[in-house]
């Protein structure tokens, strides 16, 4: 992963990760160790499903640039639909609180893409890649220029 990826993953990543830890401290007081091991696993299922999002986003920013914006949405759309099915499937379980789980599912969801949405806005990226060779444009510009 190139270090831009990986700066924006740990930035992402940190934030979230301190939500969670938060919330996995107040849904063990409010709610028991039940409850913080639901905060926890909430935490450990968002920061999982959203950085593999981040890296399956970069790979096609890469590969096909022209479908990036559409994979953006349908990725984002998908991560959530996921996430809704997670607190379905564990809605009546006894494993954990769910609803300390549900709830720290919401939060560490809204910190990353928080996160996430500023590690974009401070980061550098070059909307176009500078090329070492001139085009055939650049090149006829630069033949006229010299018989003039």
């Amino acid at each position: 992963m190139p270090s831009n990826d990986a700066r924006i993953l740990a930035e992402a990543a940190v934030p979230t990760a301190a939500v969670g830890a938060v919330a996995a401290v107040i849904s063990g007081v409010v709610a028991g160790g039940k409850g913080a091991i639901g905060a926890v696993v909430a935490t450990v299922i968002a920061i999982l499903f959203m950085g593999i999002g981040l890296y399956v986003l970069q790979r096609t920013a890469r590969s096909l640039p022209h479908l990036f914006q559409a994979m953006g949405l349908m990725l984002y759309a998908t991560q959530i639909l996921l996430l809704f099915v997670f607190l379905a499937v564990f809605k009546h379980t006894t494993l954990f609180n769910p609803r300390a789980f549900a709830f720290t599912l919401l939060a560490v969801t809204l910190a990353w893409i928080a996160a996430q949405t500023r590690a974009h806005m401070k980061s550098k990226i070059l909307y176009v890649e500078p090329d070492s060779a001139p085009s055939t444009a650049d090149e006829k510009s630069h033949k006229t220029e010299r018989s003039s």
